[in-house]
């Protein structure tokens, strides 16, 4: 038993210094896309965001949305799931378990 862990105790460095190789490329360009999309929108892209509503609502109003493809509207379905999805899990974290507010 001894011997077994000593085997993996010298197998160890090996084992960190392949992880940290294999990582920093990724962390890279994680950290990248990070600096990048998460960051607050600007005023513009914000006034870019209520053009493209308004139109939504637009197109919902003069009946444009019975022409949207069905592959349109499984992701359009998927992407609002995400979004409540983390909405969801954001309220789960903020309250701290999975049944009601502390009152």
């Amino acid at each position: 038993m001894a011997q077994k862990v000593q085997k993996l105790v010298a197998k160890v460095p090996t084992l960190l210094g392949a992880a940290v190789t294999y990582s920093k490329p990724r962390l890279a360009t994680f950290w990248h896309y990070a600096k990048v999309e998460l960051v607050p929108p600007s005023p513009a892209e914000i006034t870019t965001a209520v053009e493209a509503a308004k139109g939504l609502l637009r197109s919902y109003q003069t009946g444009r949305l019975g022409q949207t493809t069905v592959k349109d509207a499984l992701r359009n379905g998927l992407v609002t799931t995400e979004v409540l999805m983390w909405f969801f899990i954001g309220e789960c974290i903020g309250k701290g378990g999975l049944i009601g507010y502390d009152v």
